[in-house]
């Protein structure tokens, strides 16, 4: 069985990125093989629950305020709208819903009351619940798991040393405070990159050490190329090769061998046998349903066909258990909580 390491140095995943594609590929998936059921796929679905508006300066994003990307200004979302799209998202085969909202940070007010419910609702609907709503104090974080959050996302986007060009608005260590915090509430940790920013290959080894050498390795690892959006500072990046992106989800989960590593945005651009490709290199999970937050994204209609075609399955929820069940929960009917 593959040993689970912390301590990974730049050079060594850098020659495990570099070595000739098909070796590459043929070590991932045999230690996918060694450690998770490769078959198996987790599926989870994104929606926006508050839009646009973000003080933040993050160049890829099309919700910043300060660029004009055409998205609109939504206030959050009423519980019972998430609960339909959360039951519309399970019905297509998601076992995990996904809540973003565009803050740069969590603020302790009613916006957060009201998110701390929906996570109630939807985790009594026996689907795992992720939210990424910014940074977090410990007890904000600690509010979320006593609701019973499964997991929090919160991207590294790319390495400390390429950071500041992509965002000024927080620094690195704000993002790792926050999975910090995170960690310390029990929550499981949903952390990754994006790539296509126009970062170096070192940059992406960079970010892959920051992640395979943190305490515990993240539960899920999403790898992400870019969508370029038109009136943000990335409108004009060329798309991520296909090639790029098994290289990095083959690395990672070389690295980290029994982390979920999620193909994320950027799957429309993909052919079906390009994302068999991923798969192949240690990719188990996938975001369905036709938006990312405010980018398109495949149909579940279209992915359980893809799923069908390579002989994929859906993971069930909860597999692992569940790391925070709130006490209200365990004696209360989904009914009540709605």
């Amino acid at each position: 069985m593959t040993e689970v390491r912390y301590d990974w140095i730049q050079e060594q995943i850098s020659e495990i990125y570099h070595s000739p594609l098909l070796d590459l590929v043929y070590r991932a998936a045999s230690i996918h093989r060694e450690n998770k059921d490769y078959s198996e796929v987790q599926i989870s679905s994104l929606i926006s629950i508050k839009t646009g508006g973000c003080p933040e300066d993050c160049a890829y994003c099309p919700q910043a305020a300060r660029y004009n990307t055409g998205v609109d200004v939504h206030a959050i979302m009423p519980k019972e709208e998430v609960i339909a799209v959360a039951q519309k998202a399970k019905n297509g085969g998601a076992s995990r819903l996904c809540m973003g909202a565009a803050w740069r940070e969590v603020r302790d007010n009613r916006d957060f009351d009201k998110v701390i419910d929906m996570v109630k609702a939807v985790n009594a609907m026996d689907m795992e619940v992720c939210c990424t709503l910014g940074m977090l104090t410990e007890g904000q974080a600690q509010r979320l798991a006593d609701a019973g959050l499964y997991a929090y996302n919160h991207n590294l986007d790319t390495s400390e040393e390429d950071y500041k060009r992509i965002i000024t608005t927080r620094t690195y260590d704000d993002r790792l405070q926050t999975l910090e915090h995170v960690r310390k509430a029990k929550i499981s940790v949903c952390s990754g990159g994006i790539i296509g920013l126009g970062e170096t290959v070192a940059d992406r080894i960079s970010m892959l050490k920051t992640l395979s050498n943190l305490p515990k390795h993240p539960e899920s690892v999403p790898i992400n190329a870019l969508v370029p959006v038109k009136g943000t500072p990335l409108a004009d990046q060329p798309r991520v090769s296909v090639w790029d992106m098994v290289r990095m989800i083959a690395t990672a989960r070389i690295i980290m061998p029994k982390t979920v590593v999620r193909l994320s945005a950027g799957r429309t651009e993909m052919s079906t046998l390009e994302q068999a490709f991923c798969f192949m290199a240690g990719a188990n999970s996938i975001f369905a349903g036709e938006k990312l937050l405010t980018t398109p994204n495949p149909s579940f209609d279209e992915d359980m066909a893809m799923f069908e075609l390579l002989g994929l399955s859906p993971r069930k929820a909860f597999k692992n258990g569940r790391p925070n069940e709130p006490k209200e929960l365990r004696e209360m009917s989904i009914n009540e909580v709605i």
